[in-house]
């Protein structure tokens, strides 16, 4: 099996780039020296976020493509480590309102 990582960048424009490679320290190497030419050479200096590491390539390259359909708060706060706001994102807007509704008819029926 090929070792791989996920990583995700953060540009100078402020957007991220998530991405996936055999070989981190020469594909964060490229945006800094121009050699690769996409979408993070037009947004320099780029910077390093996150990076998790894989034995699996084929693991590696599966999570990218989920990290790449992330929104861009639960991309920032896979950054910090706040998997509890990770979870909550990753519910629907229908599901989190029910629990919010649920909640308040708890905080109502509670006397005390």
């Amino acid at each position: 099996m090929i070792r791989a990582w996920v990583y995700i960048i953060l540009c100078s424009d402020g957007t991220y780039y998530v991405g996936c490679t055999t070989d981190l320290e020469g594909r964060i190497a490229q945006p800094h020296e121009g050699t690769y030419p996409g979408y993070t050479s037009a947004r320099r200096p780029v910077q390093l976020v996150w990076v998790a590491d894989f034995a699996d390539v084929f693991q590696a390259i599966e999570i990218e493509r989920k990290l790449k359909g992330w929104s861009r708060r639960k991309k920032e706060a896979l950054i910090c480590g706040d998997f509890e706001l990770i979870h909550f994102l990753a519910q629907s807007r229908e599901m989190r309102e029910r629990r919010e509704k649920r909640a308040r008819r708890q905080q109502d029926a509670d006397p005390s």
